[in-house]
């Protein structure tokens, strides 16, 4: 299976609640223990989850869709929409959760009104600037020494009024 195609395991996108805070905490922990910089805390996925501006999206598996396996924040503002942060499980990565709950996301921006969603990534990352690509990311800058380890990171921007609007997956 390739990174764009839907997951064959039950799963479930849901919007998440300020009961999901400590395991949103936990999952971007687990996701990106050695990357850049700290997880975050609890209090702040719930500002994300109780903010009315905020898409918190969480991805579970499993007989009764309860193992979380994933997330996404992004935030809007006005028309423009920025993507905060994704993660998947490690165990889950290119098995298409990544890429269903962006779509997930885009939708929800759209909808709320969103013409443009921006995005920051480490320019040597390619299964996430691969994704980003089949997803219509575009490159549009980028931030030298953006990251604590020196490395860059490109800036990329998605079109969402070109993005179908499609059923909801959840």
């Amino acid at each position: 299976m390739t990174g764009d195609e839907a997951p064959q395991t039950k799963s479930r996108i849901r919007q998440a609640t300020s009961f999901d805070a400590s395991l949103l905490a936990a999952l971007h922990k687990a996701c990106f223990d050695n990357a850049e910089g700290e997880a975050w805390s609890d209090s702040a996925m719930i500002q994300f989850i109780v903010s009315p501006s905020t898409v918190t999206l969480l991805a579970t598996i499993g007989p009764n869709s309860a193992e979380p396996i994933g997330f996404v924040i992004a935030r809007k503002a006005a028309d423009e929409a920025e993507l905060l942060t994704i993660g998947v499980l490690a165990d889950y990565r290119k098995t298409g959760f990544g890429g269903s709950l962006l779509r997930q996301a885009m939708l929800d921006l759209k909808a709320g009104g969103a013409g443009t969603l921006y995005l920051e990534v480490d320019e040597t990352n390619h299964p996430a600037l691969a994704l980003y690509k089949r997803l219509g990311a575009r490159t549009v800058g980028n931030r030298p020494g953006y990251y604590e380890s020196g490395k860059n990171a490109a800036i990329l921007s998605i079109d969402l009024q070109s993005f179908p609007l499609e059923a909801s997956t959840r």
